[in-house]
């Protein structure tokens, strides 16, 4: 970036790269040069561990230069524009189009037109097939992509699963190679290939969807080497593995924390204690993307805590995972920590918790230095629908719990609850209510009056690689009728709903479960000028409907109940979970 581009900016800091703890390497000297996007605000991306993790593994690496990169608000994107200037990176300034590679992070399906809007701002074509070796690599990774076939147009590659291993694996591939492909001896299909041949990573333009007259995939393979040109590509994996970290507790950690200028979403050290889930709750797709459960010792834990505080002076931490009530020694860890940081005033939170976690005296440790609210995920409002689901939640130790926390001084409470789950009727609907009244109750008793709860409220979205992936999703009109019923039936002014916008949720079921289809309504989205769809303020579900329509695509094919023998768009993945394994689960959810 160039600073007579900040004059008249909205929060002109976030541009300025060259934060504390960032990496500044000399670019011209470095074999490989990487820049790392992230397509949502720099607040949002600065609060990605994955980010991190990704940035300070290739610095780590002598001749690799890693640079950030993020989406623009739409003042800086204007003077950009107006200057005649390219998208650039925040630590040295160089055009995005001189890196070897961009890497994209991708941690919502609402930022697929951030990423068009990202790539036309760095001058490169939009559809892979039109980039030859003149332009960096364009690759994608994060939770999206267990479902990659919606942007297949537009990446070369895709690592499924966790990259911190396999980037570094590309990158090695890539050096090695480089000279020939930059030179045009090595065709990038070619080269494509090569790279396929690691494990999780996932080159679609190598691949063929096929359908039938009516549209339906009826199958997905390597495309056939084209006559004469058999020596340039290799055997092609069928299925193409989830990458995994397989030992965890030597896993890297961004000890060298980032402080950035600006207050960011989570302005707070994230350290990941656990990385996968023993439980098996069926509409978790993180679960299937941390599959399987690992953990970081308890050494470990402090050892990092401790090693990023002093590089960073951060006043909180936050310990990070699935499911941390399930941490082996919580309550030990908890302590541990807060004795550690107790002279120095740091705060220590932790995510949406089980009750039995704060059974004891996990409440009351962090209640000594923080007296935040606490957090709970009851998902559903009656046990036969958290049966149905697998949720592992249980009424007596929350209550139990949550008197407990009263007592040690915490005032709120939050709750997520799924709204649009199977077999769901009025009765579920009443106990979100009932429940979430009881539990501003429960503080009645301790002392005071009752507590104020904040309910939030989203719709059920039947995510790939999870047992609910046959499931149909609710329609947004029968989702706003349960929503309305709750306003209507609930007159406990202690209780604050908010709901998700149900239109983004629509938009997001139908991304996640589609196929390469789609590729043509996202760009035809972003023609007309859909951005930053995961705000509600910048989201246009007009436009999309448009686009839609435009490309003859109707979206609620994508949200319908699938027949198991349906070949699905993201079969080819092996997440090391059976697909028999999650159809037995899915039978498992259906309730009368």
């Amino acid at each position: 970036m160039i600073e007579d581009l900040f004059l008249g900016v909205h929060r002109p800091a976030q541009y300025l790269g060259n934060e504390w703890n960032a990496c500044k390497k000399d670019f011209g000297s470095c074999k490989v040069s990487f820049a790392l996007g992230f397509p949502d605000l720099y607040e949002i991306g600065m609060s990605n561990l994955g980010l991190r993790i990704i940035y300070g593994v290739l610095n780590n690496i002598p001749d690799v230069a890693c640079e950030r990169f993020f989406a623009l608000e739409a003042d800086m994107e204007a003077a950009l524009k107006n200057s005649n200037r390219r998208l650039s990176s925040w630590e040295s300034s160089q055009e995005l189009i001189r890196f070897d590679m961009l890497g994209f992070s991708l941690g919502s399906e609402l930022n697929y037109t951030n990423v068009l809007g990202m790539l036309e701002l760095s001058g490169l074509p939009l559809q892979s097939s039109l980039r030859d070796c003149r332009y960096p690599l364009v690759i994608a990774g994060g939770p999206c992509a267990l479902n990659p076939e919606p942007m297949a147009e537009f990446f070369d590659l895709f690592i499924i699963g966790e990259a911190e291993e396999a980037i570094v694996e590309v990158l090695n591939l890539y050096r090695k190679y480089k000279d020939d492909y930059r030179n045009g001896k090595l065709s990038k299909d070619a080269f494509l290939s090569e790279l396929s041949q690691i494990e999780g990573v996932y080159a679609p333009s190598l691949y063929i969807p096929e359908y039938d007259s009516s549209g339906q995939l009826v199958a997905f393979a390597p495309k056939s080497v084209e006559p004469g040109n058999q020596s340039c590509r290799k055997n092609l994996p069928l299925k193409i593995r989830k990458r995994v970290v397989n030992d965890f507790n030597s896993a890297f950690f961004p000890c060298n924390w980032m402080v950035p200028y600006v207050q960011t979403v989570h302005d707070r050290i994230t350290l990941e204690i656990m990385r996968g889930c023993p439980n098996r709750c069926r509409f978790c797709q993180a679960r299937s993307q941390y599959y399987p459960l690992r953990i970081r010792s308890r050494e470990n834990v402090f050892l990092l805590a401790n090693q990023a505080y002093l590089s960073s002076g951060y006043e909180e931490l936050s310990l990070a995972g699935l499911s941390v009530s399930d941490y082996p020694g919580l309550e030990s860890l908890v302590s541990g920590l807060i004795a550690s940081f107790k002279d120095m005033a740091v705060n220590l939170s932790l995510p949406s918790l089980k009750a039995k976690a704060l059974l004891g005296n996990v409440s009351t440790l962090i209640a000594k230095i923080k007296k935040t609210g606490l957090t709970f995920a009851p998902e559903a409002g009656t046990q036969r629908l958290r049966q149905a689901l697998a949720k592992d939640f249980s009424e007596d130790d929350f209550f139990k719990a949550i008197e407990e926390a009263f007592e040690a001084g915490y005032q709120h409470l939050k709750l997520y609850f799924l709204i649009g789950l199977p077999g769901e009727k009025e009765e579920d609907l009443d106990g979100i209510i009932n429940f979430a009244q009881a539990a501003s109750e429960s503080k009645r008793k301790i002392k005071g009056g009752g507590a104020q709860i904040n309910i939030s409220i989203n719709p059920l979205i039947p995510k790939p690689h999870t047992p609910l992936q046959w499931l149909k999703m609710e329609s947004i009109d029968a989702i706003k009728e349960k929503r309305n019923y709750l306003r209507a039936h609930c007159k406990n002014k202690r209780l604050k709903f908010s709901f998700h916008n149900f239109e983004m949720g629509f938009l997001e079921g139908v991304l996640s479960r589609g196929d390469r289809k789609l590729g043509a309504v996202i760009l035809a989205a972003y023609r007309k000028g859909a951005r930053f769809d995961a705000w509600s303020s910048f989201f246009s579900f007009t436009k999309w409907q448009e686009a839609f329509l435009e490309q003859g695509v109707d979206p609620q094919e994508y949200l319908n109940e699938k027949p198991a023998s349906e070949i699905l768009p993201w079969d080819f993945i092996d997440i090391g979970i059976d697909k028999e394994d999650l159809l037995e689960e899915f039978n498992k959810s259906i309730v009368m």
